[in-house]
């Protein structure tokens, strides 16, 4: 188990580049999600706006 930890000496290069492709994946998915929550909020409340702008 203590090898593979160690990938044949190229752990130094191995480990990191598996982060960095963990973060990007992860960033991948999660700021589209947050820029669509963030877009919704916004279109939410300039339609609360233009409601409360209308004549009644």
């Amino acid at each position: 188990m203590t090898e593979f930890f160690q990938m044949g000496g190229y752990a130094i290069y191995v480990w990191p580049a598996y982060l960095v492709t963990a973060v990007a994946l992860v960033v991948t998915l999660v700021a589209p999600l947050r820029r669509r929550a963030r877009i919704i909020r916004e279109l939410s409340t300039i339609a609360a706006q233009r409601d409360n702008q209308q004549p009644k």
